[in-house]
């Protein structure tokens, strides 16, 4: 789907806006080993863009293009119209750029209110030392970002377990946890990296209707990995399918649902 500069309007009826990220011509190696070759595709605003393929594809390497853990050998990204440089992971988290993880990244020992206050820490303003007394400006700020999280707490319907240490929960309550953290940074654009993995199907369709809700009434612009095909089609606006770190498909779920190299690459047909 070649999508007009200005956006596009979804079968459901949301406005779709312009090119918030572009990814030109990345190609990624890591000595000889090509992870992604020549691969162009753009994440507009509001959307939901899925990353597909195969084990070995490349998705999580593209994810990590896109967040600036990786720096492209060949290429150029570009968010909100602007050529992005290398940058500190707390850099592309101020830039509006949060994350999740396919191997779950907390804080165990620490309850679920404060592993989502850390998501908060880009935006503190009071320095190190007032925040230590807690104090004036630093304690208000505090209440400040509590009275968020506690919003991110109801919203994704976490209150029975804001205070229990998260390395007692269940694998599908630390994905929701995750989620939250990643959402309390206010991101202008969430990664989420397979957030259905190792669940089961209710835990799936839970996660399923926060996602679609974070989109729809945070506005937030959502770029996933996920290997559920039946979630990918239902959750997704546009997709991109990758193979062996190409691009072998980019469109609506229809267009890619009967694209024949995506038929292929999934049925295992031998590649030439």
């Amino acid at each position: 789907m070649n999508a007009p500069s200005e956006g596009y309007i979804t079968p459901d009826g949301r406005k779709i806006g312009g090119v918030l990220m572009e990814m030109k011509n990345i190609t990624l190696r890591f000595g000889g080993v090509v992870a992604i070759k020549d691969i162009s595709f753009d994440i507009r605003e509001g959307e939901i863009r899925a990353i597909i393929g195969p084990n070995g594809a490349g998705k999580s390497s593209m994810l990590n293009v896109i967040s600036g853990f990786y720096i492209p050998t060949e290429g150029e990204v570009w968010f909100k119209g602007r050529k992005r440089g290398p940058m500190k992971p707390y850099e592309v988290a101020r830039l509006g750029i949060a994350r999740t993880f396919q191997n779950i990244a907390l804080f165990d020992g620490m309850s679920v209110l404060d592993n989502i206050l850390t998501g908060r820490l880009t935006l503190m303003k009071s320095g190190l030392l007032s925040q230590a007394f807690w104090y004036g400006a630093a304690a208000k700020e505090e209440d400040e970002h509590r009275e968020k999280v506690e919003k991110i707490i109801d919203f994704l319907e976490i209150q029975n377990i804001r205070k229990t240490p998260v390395g007692r929960l269940p694998y599908g309550l630390k994905k929701r946890v995750e989620l939250a953290r990643a959402l309390a940074a206010e991101p202008r654009i969430l990664l989420l990296d397979e957030p259905m993995a190792g669940m089961n199907v209710e835990e799936k369709e839970d996660m399923c209707r926060f996602i679609l809700d974070v989109n729809d009434e945070f506005g937030t612009t959502i770029a996933l990995i996920e290997h559920d095909m039946g979630v990918v089609m239902d959750l997704s606006d546009r997709v991109v399918v990758m193979d062996y770190g190409r691009k072998i498909g980019d469109g609506t779920p229809d267009e890619v649902r009967n694209n024949q190299d995506v038929i292929d690459a999934y049925l295992g047909v031998a590649h030439g």
